[in-house]
């Protein structure tokens, strides 16, 4: 039986694909910090009929993290797929993040997927074989305002996994590497992200259910395109950036600040889960399901750098016909 590893597979985008590869017939182990989600997690996993495990492990931890890593393989056998998912955030200024927040943050969504793909290359390298899966997001390619860090290491596992991408192929290594970047997504990590902004946060629309990311997660898994990029405002973003990034910096200057916040209600004291697990939050869905979409699309990063050429080209050609234009009337 094929084997799934999912670190931050408790709650969020992380559960939702535990569940689908449990669906797929996967035996599946997840890796989070917290006993009550890890509790939850597990038995819903069970409920669907697989071998299923839960181990507690902090991603940013590396002795950690080989620990759990040998654990899987002594329980389960050898690993076919490892999704490193796990991530928080702070929304705030960058102003007003202090060191520590901005360390922490870093720690688990950039150095947890490092220290995740370091036990995952260890324990596939004997067999030569196994997909290793790089949850990112659109940020990776173009940041927002008020997610500095976070953005900031979604752009960091993106430049590491190409690095690594090139040392494997130089190695002739058959373990295969794909990065699937995200849109916006309907999960519980805007309730429990540190959140300095004085009101809720929320996810920049269009917003996509967590079980049809889950979906394009598994088919990502399974093919292993160098990216895949899911949902049309990841397409228009990371296409945008390449074109015209300085309109870009402009536009989200105005929407995307007010754009994750909740502006009618004001924010409530609450705990959040930067340094501490949060309890009584682990599910895959958050509170925007009222707009969440059911189902997304997903493109394999080579098609749209082709129409990006083809677009770019198209731009190139009406400019230069312009310029021909007002010369000829000058």
């Amino acid at each position: 039986m094929a084997v799934v590893v999912v670190t931050g597979g408790t709650a969020g985008v992380g559960r939702a694909t535990a569940v689908h590869f449990a669906k797929e017939g996967y035996d599946v182990a997840v890796i989070a910090r917290g006993e009550e989600g890890l509790s939850e997690t597990l038995a819903e996993l069970q409920g669907v009929g697989v071998r299923a495990a839960a181990f507690s492990a902090d991603v940013a931890d590396a002795v950690q993290m080989t620990r759990t890593a040998d654990s899987i393989e002594a329980e389960f056998g050898p690993v076919s797929v490892w999704i490193n998912s796990a991530m928080c955030t702070i929304m705030s200024p960058f102003e007003e993040v202090d060191a520590s927040e901005y360390k922490r943050v870093t720690d688990v969504t950039y150095l947890g997927a490092v220290n995740g793909t370091r036990e995952a290359l260890r324990i596939m390298k004997a067999r030569n074989e196994g997909t290793i899966v790089q949850i990112g997001s659109a940020l990776a390619y173009r940041s927002i305002p008020l997610q500095s860090a976070y953005c900031g290491a979604k752009a960091a596992i993106r430049g590491f996994t190409d690095a690594l991408r090139c040392e494997l192929i130089h190695q002739r290594s058959a373990i295969r590497l794909t990065m699937v970047h995200l849109p916006g997504t309907n999960t519980p990590q805007f309730s429990w992200a540190r959140n300095k902004l004085g009101h809720p946060a929320r996810p920049v629309a269009p917003v996509y259910q967590p079980e049809a990311i889950a979906k394009a997660i598994f088919n990502a898994a399974c093919k292993a395109p160098r990216e895949m990029w899911v949902g049309k405002a990841t397409v228009q973003s990371i296409l945008g950036n390449y074109i015209f990034p300085q309109w870009l910096d402009s536009m989200l200057a105005k929407k995307a600040w007010s754009g994750q916040m909740e502006r009618s209600a004001y924010l409530t004291p609450h705990s959040d889960n930067l340094f501490m697990p949060v309890e009584g939050l682990h599910q895959s869905r958050g509170r925007f399901s009222e707009e969440a979409k059911e189902s997304v699309m997903s493109l394999n990063s080579a098609t749209p750098v082709r129409i990006a050429c083809a677009v770019a080209s198209l731009g190139a050609l009406i400019l230069f016909k312009k310029y021909q234009r007002r010369r000829k009337r000058n």
